[in-house]
């Protein structure tokens, strides 16, 4: 099949995981990886050396092992600085996963004075489809200041409806944040062509990137270019651990936000009247940070550098129109979101008529097919198009055609457990 990593069958051995049977002898077919990725073995084993050999806290101890803790530590935030192309290192904070990012950046801009604050008249806009880590902190943001709280909607094919996009993006326009690639209907959107038109009128731009930088070549410089200030991803769906994630911002936005919480390391002096802070990034990074986690987070960037992302992004691309193709063999299976492979990510959510989507994941699972059912924190998406949940199917660079066949023999399985005629 064209696009498909060449390496694919070595790549796969070097996640441990998907070696693994599981009850009943039934081999693992992993197909949940918009929600958290497989761990390849050298991100396991980096962080464990770690643990064994060099664990300190950072930034705080005069010795051998803190030096060692804290090199290693700010030597991930080169290597994921270098993997998206940041313009500095400085601009890459660390947070414990995505969401935390973009509170950080909703709270502070509540926070913020000057040309970035907000109030009375000033509209926020997102869209129909994030997550809702990128609703409900936008929603706390305009209740406290008593701005507005706007979005784009969705067409019927799960595209972004821009047809009134200059009457959402106007002088009242202060922050636009939306998601590069949505984690419900797969839609990857046109995020260049829309902070243009944000920059234009004046407007912050903050960019989920969550399921956009496991899946495609991410550069920072170009992004900026294009007008986007800010962007958040999280560490464990691009092989890396949990608890760790990133914000991205430019540095002249970074440095009018005030900080985000108080603590060690985030200081410059300390007084009884008043503090004085760091610069960034250590500003918005405050007490003992995940320090394993950036480590493992490092190895993880490390090792999709060493894939590639392009490769990556046509293995994806060649996956999930196979897997269309297949899905569309299934009678009554109705697939939400663009048809077409090139216009969407991995993640590939669908409905079984007659089969409730925990059903479908309940029976998929029987059979040895791990995929996700529910709203997937994106209930605004599932109520445009008229339904509660669904059941989701997603790849990644270590899928294969063949589990790709397991899913819609399991699919078939279940119309026949069901008695669907």
């Amino acid at each position: 099949m064209d696009g498909l990593l060449p390496e694919l069958e070595v790549i796969r051995k070097d996640f441990p995981i998907l070696e693994r049977e599981l009850a009943g002898g039934l081999p693992l077919v992993y197909l949940d990886s918009a929600n958290t990725s497989q761990k390849p073995q050298v991100v396991i084993d980096t962080m464990v050396d770690h643990l064994e050999r060099h664990n300190a806290n950072v930034a705080r101890a005069m010795h051998q092992l803190g030096a060692e803790s804290s090199a290693a530590f700010e030597d991930a935030r080169d290597k994921v600085a270098a993997f998206v192309n940041a313009p500095s290192r400085d601009e890459i904070i660390f947070t414990k996963n995505a969401s935390e990012a973009l509170n950080l950046v909703a709270n502070t801009l509540a926070w913020a004075q000057g040309d970035l604050a907000i109030g009375a008249g000033d509209e926020v806009l997102i869209t129909e489809m994030e997550h809702h880590s990128n609703i409900v902190p936008w929603q706390l943001l305009t209740e406290r200041k008593g701005a507005t709280l706007r979005w784009f909607g969705l067409n019927d094919d799960g595209t972004l409806d821009l047809s009134n996009i200059d009457a959402l993006i106007n002088e009242k326009t202060k922050v636009v944040s939306l998601t590069w690639v949505s984690n419900m209907l797969g839609t990857i959107n046109p995020v260049a062509e829309i902070a243009r038109k944000a920059k234009a009128v004046g407007a912050i731009v903050v960019v989920d990137a969550s399921q956009a930088v496991p899946q495609m070549p991410v550069d920072l410089v170009e992004l900026a270019a294009a007008g986007v200030d800010l962007l958040a991803f999280t560490g464990h769906k691009v092989v890396g651990p949990t608890g760790i994630g990133v914000l991205w911002g430019r540095a002249e936005v970074l440095g009018q936000l005030p900080p985000f919480l108080g603590g060690g390391e985030m200081i410059e002096t300390v007084a009884m009247e008043r503090s004085t802070y760091a610069g960034i990034p250590h500003k918005f990074e405050a007490g003992t940070p995940p320090i394993v986690e950036a480590v493992g987070l490092g190895a993880a960037v490390d090792y999709l550098g060493h894939v590639g992302m392009e490769a990556i992004r046509d293995h994806e691309h060649a996956i999930t129109a196979y897997a269309l193709d297949g899905m569309a063999t299934v009678p009554g299976l109705t697939v939400l979101g663009p048809l077409d492979a090139t216009l969407r990510g991995g993640a590939i959510s669908f409905e079984l008529d007659g089969v409730h989507p925990h059903d479908v994941a309940q029976v998929l699972d029987s059979r040895g097919v791990a995929v996700r059912a529910g709203h997937h924190c994106a209930k605004p998406a599932h109520k445009r198009f008229g339904v509660q949940a669904s059941t989701r199917a997603s790849s990644y660079l270590y899928t294969t055609p063949a589990e790709v066949d397991a899913l819609v023999e399991a699919l078939e399985y279940t119309r026949s457990y069901f008695k669907l005629s």
